[in-house]
């Protein structure tokens, strides 16, 4: 005799059926608890900050518009995740796409920064730099689920059910990451 599974109770489905009905109010506290992680997958996917912002409004939007769609509201997280990843694909396109004009256009001017802050926000700034720059490193299979994991602090399960993967790749592939990271901060940080 099979054993059904117990879903897992989601404080956040009547919010999401909520918003299906209309409730503009119910959107704004969807946004309010989820848009550090919306926002995480858009820089996950993007691997930088350049248009994080503009792309998580754009995805929220979209959300908002498109929330019909979803026709089980139990999977609105998955669902919230692939409009992110895929408006994030998108606008990388663009930012790619962009840059190499610029980049024409500009013929390469050098970029100058100044700053007059003490030598240890300095060096604390540099450092935070060199792991953004790390992580921006990683291929997007690795930094998707390591930002997921370590900016968010989602489970294994949970990041499995947004991917749609099992939670031994999402291991297999946090493992790998850190590997990666840590190879490539190794001479950098010491």
């Amino acid at each position: 005799m099979a054993m059904a599974v117990a879903r897992e109770h989601d404080p956040d489905e009547p919010v999401v059926e909520a918003i299906q009905s209309g409730d503009r109010y119910a959107f704004e506290e969807l946004v309010r608890r989820h848009g550090r992680w919306v926002r995480s997958v858009v820089f996950g996917v993007l691997g930088n900050a350049e248009g994080v912002d503009d792309v998580t409004q754009q995805v929220w939007a979209s959300f908002w518009q498109r929330i019909g769609e979803l026709r089980d509201p139990s999977r609105w997280r998955a669902w919230l995740y692939r409009l992110a990843r895929n408006a994030a694909l998108d606008a990388g396109r663009e930012i790619t796409r962009r840059r190499g004009r610029v980049r024409r256009l500009a013929g390469d001017l050098p970029q100058r920064a100044t700053s007059a802050v003490d030598g240890r926000s300095i060096e604390r700034r540099e450092q935070d730099r060199v792991v953004l720059d790390a992580i921006r490193a990683l291929p997007a299979i690795y930094r998707e689920p390591f930002v997921l994991r370590h900016v968010n602090g989602w489970s294994y399960r949970q990041i499995a059910g947004v991917m749609d993967m099992p939670v031994d790749s999402v291991e297999t592939r946090l493992v790998r990451a850190r590997r990666l990271l840590r190879e490539a901060l190794k001479d950098k940080l010491g």
